[in-house]
């Protein structure tokens, strides 16, 4: 704090020049301030400006960091999701095709000839089942070969505690399989489809003139159940992704939330106050242009007293 001092009357020490000069450094570090929260639009640029507000605005950023991963992460599990069940959608196309095919063989209208084009046409359809649980890829694995399950980390607690999501489409998940039924879509690859025991999609490829096979008219109402339920456990699997990706919708809405609340909260810390600096500044600039009248007025005053000492 500068105080006037009275007794000016000395040329060894200049104090009213000191004190001038003092207030103009001072105000030109008040300048130099403002320029630079005006150039960056920042209030705080280094801890030095604001211990308190530096930390806060550090630790909300380092949780908003961990929030975009997050929302990341929800982003790649929808994308799983959404894979899977536009593949189960496909599939359950194929099989309603296929069930078609067989009560259209189950009427007695229908000839050898007609029941074993109509056998070929539902095999092919059972090939493009398998074609689409092999195609049905993401991240360098399968999704539908019975064995894909994945933890999608959507959130931390205040702990560090990471919050996942589980993606299973194993044959043992009970969200889907029931009466131990395994869900399995390897159609072409396995003795078990879509959960229902006895009934495997090549046979349809064994159904000839020299003999009906699951075409029978002793056994194809059989076929035609397990076809059902094969559709039924299909729908079951789909509705459980249905659940999964509306979580993750309500998780990415909250997420996008957050950040922007996140951001709010940094702004007020970090921003600079555009019209505040400015006022400021031009302040600032008043009071160095009067330190430096003041200093050049201050620096002129021991002339006037040599002429006392002067012959």
């Amino acid at each position: 704090m500068p105080f006037a001092i009275g007794g000016n009357a000395r040329i060894r020490t200049n104090i009213s020049a000191e004190n001038a000069y003092n207030a103009l450094e001072t105000s030109n570090r008040d300048i130099s301030l403002r320029q630079l929260r005006l150039s960056t639009g920042k209030r705080i640029n280094s801890a030095a400006d604001d211990v308190a507000g530096y930390i806060t605005s550090r630790a909300l950023q380092s949780r908003n960091s961990a929030l975009n991963a997050a929302m990341n992460a929800a982003g790649d599990a929808k994308n799983v999701t959404n894979i899977l069940m536009d593949s189960l959608d496909n599939i359950y196309n194929q099989l309603n095709s296929i069930r078609d095919s067989t009560a259209t063989a189950g009427s007695g209208s229908m000839g050898t000839d007609e029941k074993v084009a109509l056998a070929k046409a539902a095999f092919r359809m059972a090939e493009q089942i398998q074609t689409i649980v092999d195609s049905t890829v993401f991240g360098g694995r399968q999704l539908l070969d019975g064995k894909y399950i994945a933890n999608y980390v959507i959130g931390t607690t205040a702990a560090h505690d990471l919050l996942t999501l589980s993606i299973d489409m194993t044959t043992s998940n009970i969200d889907y399989n029931v009466e131990s039924r395994n869900f399995d879509v390897n159609s072409m690859s396995v003795d078990i489809f879509a959960g229902v025991t006895g009934l495997d999609l090549r046979a349809f490829d064994e159904v000839s003139a020299h003999g009906l096979g699951i075409f029978d008219d002793t056994v194809i109402g059989v076929t035609l159940g397990s076809i059902a339920k094969a559709i039924d456990n299909v729908n079951k699997a789909a509705s459980y992704l249905g659940g999964v990706a509306n979580r993750l919708t309500s998780q990415e809405d909250i997420i996008k939330s957050q950040i922007t609340n996140y951001n709010t909260a940094i702004s007020r810390i970090e921003d600079a106050d555009v019209a505040m600096e400015q006022l400021q500044l031009v302040k600032s600039q008043f009071l160095q242009q009067a330190s430096l009248v003041s200093l050049a007025q201050a620096n002129a005053n021991p002339q006037a007293f040599l002429r006392l000492i002067q012959g």
